[in-house]
């Protein structure tokens, strides 16, 4: 059994063995509380959203108390350099630069491209079924940049929005064929409303993980762990539902744990042989 293995099944007795373990650990977490529906204030106070219930769920199985911090994203990466937090439960996509300077867990979801529609609008298998289409967009997002930047090439015109919303309501109103933005806030977007519906999903290949500090290789491997058991018990489906309206589609970061700790391919992945699930 390797030094890792042990390190494993150690945490996983600790984190699924001990029901009744004493919360004499806390963590100070970090995450945008406008970025719905990851993160959105609640009638009741506070912030709930699909983000904050992974982040409570982490405590609760590590038996440890979650102090979740709602702030900016622009501080969000420096704070954690600074140590203000332990590790940071916005979504944060993976990304060879970020890699370089942060460690990451492995991805807990997809971050994709997708159109929303009219409801009543036909079916659209492929980004070249836009052609001749007005797609909105929120001004200045990165969505809004790759549309630009593909408008010759498929065909469409670009508007844009000052916010998302806007975009939204513009295929509502018959301003717009398509909207697109991110696959989990166009998800949430759907859900709210029957007036639209989710169409064609472009990939990117990327996904969002949890940064950590480099150095926090135990506490990645903790939180790691519960995540791969929240994708292995249905737990992170159930979130998936609960705050997107969809379920993960087959080999999807949501359901599919990852050998080692981190996302292969990436500066500080570390192969390893634990048992993926909640063993």
């Amino acid at each position: 059994m390797t030094v890792k293995t042990m390190l494993c099944a150690g945490i996983a007795a600790l984190t699924f063995g001990t029901a009744t373990l004493a919360q004499d650990t806390s963590y100070t977490v970090a995450l945008d509380g406008t970025f719905a529906p990851h993160a959105m204030p609640s009638l009741s106070g506070g912030v709930e959203g699909f983000n904050v219930d992974l982040a409570n769920i982490i405590g609760e199985r590590l038996g440890a108390e979650m102090d979740i911090v709602a702030t900016q994203f622009s501080g969000i990466l420096p704070g954690l350099a600074a140590g203000t937090y332990d590790f940071v439960v916005a979504p944060t996509t993976i990304t060879e630069e970020r890699a370089a300077s942060l460690l990451f867990s492995e991805g807990y979801l997809n971050t994709d491209f997708q159109f929303v529609v009219a409801a009543d609008a036909e079916e659209v298998a492929e980004l070249e079924g836009f052609a001749g289409k007005i797609i909105a967009v929120n001004k200045g997002s990165v969505y809004d940049s790759w549309a630009q930047g593909l408008a010759s090439e498929i065909g469409w015109t670009v508007e844009s929005y000052g916010t998302n919303t806007d975009a939204v309501q513009a295929v509502v109103s018959g301003r717009a064929f398509a909207n697109v933005a991110g696959n989990t806030v166009s998800a949430w977007a759907v859900k709210q409303s029957p007036a639209i519906k989710l169409s064609y999903l472009h990939s990117t290949g990327l996904y969002w993980g949890m940064p950590f500090r480099k150095g926090d290789e135990e506490l990645r491997a903790k939180v790691e762990s519960v995540i791969e058991c929240m994708k292995t018990d249905g737990t992170m489906a159930e979130l998936s539902v609960k705050w997107f309206g969809v379920e993960p589609a087959d080999g999807s970061a949501a359901i599919t744990p990852v050998a080692g700790f981190g996302q292969p391919g990436f500066e500080g992945y570390v192969e390893d042989d634990h048992a993926l699930g909640c063993d």
